[in-house]
C-alpha cells in the first residue's frame, strides 16, 4: 500500500524526470521565502536542496535555484540553527 504524505513535493529536473523531495522547512529571510528540501531516493546522500520561492502568475509560485552563494549559505545556516535538535550536521572542512 502506498502511503500519501503531505510533506512530499514532486519537481521536474532538467531532463524532464520527476523527482520527489521531502519538504523539511520554509524559511523567511530578507523579505524572501526559501524551501529546504531533501531528495527522496535510493541514493544515500544527506544533502538538502534550497530553492527560493518567487511569485508566479495567478496563484502558483515558482521555485528557483539560489545563484548567490552567500545568500545560499545564509539560508543554510538559519536552517541548521532551526533544526539542530533534529539533524546531525557535519562540517565539510577537513
Amino acid at each position: 500500500m502506498t502511503e500519501e504524505r503531505d510533506d512530499i513535493i514532486v519537481l521536474v529536473d532538467e531532463n524532464g524526470e520527476e523527482v520527489e523531495f521531502e519538504h523539511l522547512d520554509t524559511i523567511e529571510m530578507n523579505d524572501s521565502h526559501y524551501v529546504v528540501l531533501l531528495p527522496v531516493s535510493d541514493v544515500e546522500e544527506d544533502e538538502v536542496v534550497i530553492l527560493k520561492v518567487e511569485e508566479g502568475e495567478g496563484e502558483e509560485d515558482n521555485l528557483v535555484a539560489v545563484e548567490d552563494e552567500e545568500e545560499l549559505n545564509e539560508v543554510f545556516e538559519e536552517f541548521k540553527t532551526r533544526m539542530e535538535d533534529e539533524f546531525d550536521f557535519v562540517d565539510d572542512e577537513e
